[in-house]
């Protein structure tokens, strides 16, 4: 067999950490624009989806809720509506002339 010369192992023990640094500075740079993504939405004041689909779901609730009640209403109004009022006369004494 026949050695290799020097010059190429040191030529790839350089080429290795060459690429081993790259790989570290591509994380880096990775984990700074993540950051800078999360910063740049957390000032758009921005909600999470589970949050906005939570918020929809008490919106559905509340908006059943109040027709339910507006129904309950009209059927209360009509069924008053219905009833005739006592007058005045029957309920006053009456004036001795």
């Amino acid at each position: 067999m026949t050695e290799r010369p020097k010059f190429f192992d040191d030529l790839a023990g350089v080429a290795g950490g060459a690429l081993s640094a790259l790989n570290g500075l591509r994380d880096e740079l990775t984990a700074l624009a993540r950051a800078r993504v999360d910063e740049a939405i957390g000032r758009l004041d921005l909600v999470r989806r589970e949050e906005f689909e939570a918020m929809a779901e008490l919106a559905g609730r509340a908006r059943a809720e109040a027709e339910a009640l507006s129904l309950r209403v009209a059927a209360l109004e009509q069924r008053f509506a219905a009833v005739p009022e006592a007058t005045t006369d029957q309920a006053a004494p009456h004036d001795i002339a």
